[in-house]
C-alpha cells in the first residue's frame, strides 16, 4: 500500500515522521520574526519568509501522504467559509468593544479621528499581512495536531493541548511577564475552542485573523495610544473570554475532538 492510501485510512505512521515535520513548520514559523524582523532587521525578508510558509506547510502535508486540507483541517466549502466569515466579523466586533472599554478605563489614550477612511489598497494588504501569519500559526499550534492518525482527544483535551502549545509558540514574547502568558492563554483558549466547536480549523483562523486585522485597521481611522500596558492585556484578555463564550453558547457541543473535525473515532 502507498503511504498516501495508509493515511488516507488513518493508519499510524512513525512518530518521528509527524514529529520532523513539526519541527520543520515550527522552524519555518519562527524564522521571519527571528532572522528576519530581529536579527537582520530587514522587514521585507521577514515578509517573504512568511509568505514562503503556506508553500512550505503544503510540502509537508505532501510528503504526509495528505493534502493541505486533510492535514491541517482547512477543508473548504460553504460551511466552513460561513465559520471563517462569522468569527472573523465577531473578532472586529470585540476588538472594538475592547478598545471602547479600555478607552474608557483610562487603558487606551485616543488621538483626534483621522480625516479620511483607509484607502481599499491598504486594507487589502492589511488583510494579506495579517491573514497569512494568523492561519499559519494556526496550523503549527492547532490543525497540525488535530490530526495525527491514532490520537485520541477529547473536546476539552485539545483545547488545553492547543492553548498551551500556543502560549509556548510566542517565543519572543515570553520574556513579557506573566500578564502576558495570561493573555496568550486567553487567546488559545478561545481559538482552540473556535476550532473544537465549529469542527473547521477555518472557525480559529476567522477569530486569530479578524482580531489580528482589527488592530490596525481601526488605528487607521482612530489612532489609539496604550497608556497601561498590563491593562491592556487583561483587556484583550477579556475580550478573548468573551468571544469564547459566544462561541459556546452559539455552537453545539461536541466532546470527542477527532469526530468534531471530521476524523474516525
Amino acid at each position: 500500500m502507498r503511504e498516501s492510501e495508509g493515511a488516507a485510512a488513518g493508519a499510524p505512521m512513525p512518530a518521528r515522521r509527524w514529529m520532523a515535520a513539526f519541527a520543520l513548520l515550527f522552524i519555518c514559523y519562527q524564522l521571519p520574526e527571528g532572522l528576519g524582523a530581529r536579527w537582520l532587521h530587514q522587514p521585507a525578508l521577514a515578509a517573504g519568509l512568511m509568505l514562503a510558509f503556506l508553500p512550505i506547510a503544503w510540502v509537508v502535508a505532501r510528503r504526509l501522504g495528505r493534502g493541505m486540507g486533510e492535514a491541517y483541517a482547512l477543508e473548504w466549502s460553504a460551511r466552513p467559509a460561513a465559520w471563517l466569515s462569522a468569527a472573523f466579523v465577531l473578532a472586529l466586533a470585540a476588538k472594538a468593544a475592547a478598545l471602547w472599554a479600555g478607552s474608557r478605563l483610562g487603558v487606551y489614550a485616543t488621538d483626534l479621528p483621522h480625516a479620511g477612511a483607509p484607502v481599499a489598497m491598504a486594507l487589502a494588504w492589511l488583510g494579506l499581512s495579517t491573514f497569512v501569519p494568523s492561519i499559519a500559526e494556526d496550523i503549527v499550534t492547532r490543525g497540525f495536531w488535530a490530526r495525527i492518525p491514532g490520537w485520541r482527544w477529547s473536546g476539552p483535551a485539545f483545547v488545553a493541548f492547543a492553548t498551551g502549545v500556543y502560549v509556548l509558540n510566542h517565543i519572543y514574547r515570553l520574556g513579557n511577564g506573566p500578564v502576558e502568558w495570561l493573555m496568550l492563554s486567553c487567546y488559545g483558549l478561545a481559538y482552540a475552542t473556535a476550532f473544537w466547536r465549529t469542527g473547521t480549523l477555518w472557525g480559529a483562523v476567522g477569530l486569530h485573523w479578524g482580531w489580528n486585522f482589527a488592530g490596525p485597521a481601526l488605528d487607521m481611522a482612530w489612532p489609539v495610544n496604550v497608556v497601561d500596558g498590563d491593562a491592556a492585556r487583561l483587556v484583550s484578555a477579556a475580550a478573548h473570554l468573551g468571544m469564547l463564550a459566544i462561541l459556546l453558547l452559539a455552537t453545539p457541543p461536541r466532546r470527542d475532538m477527532r469526530k468534531a473535525v471530521g476524523l474516525q473515532a
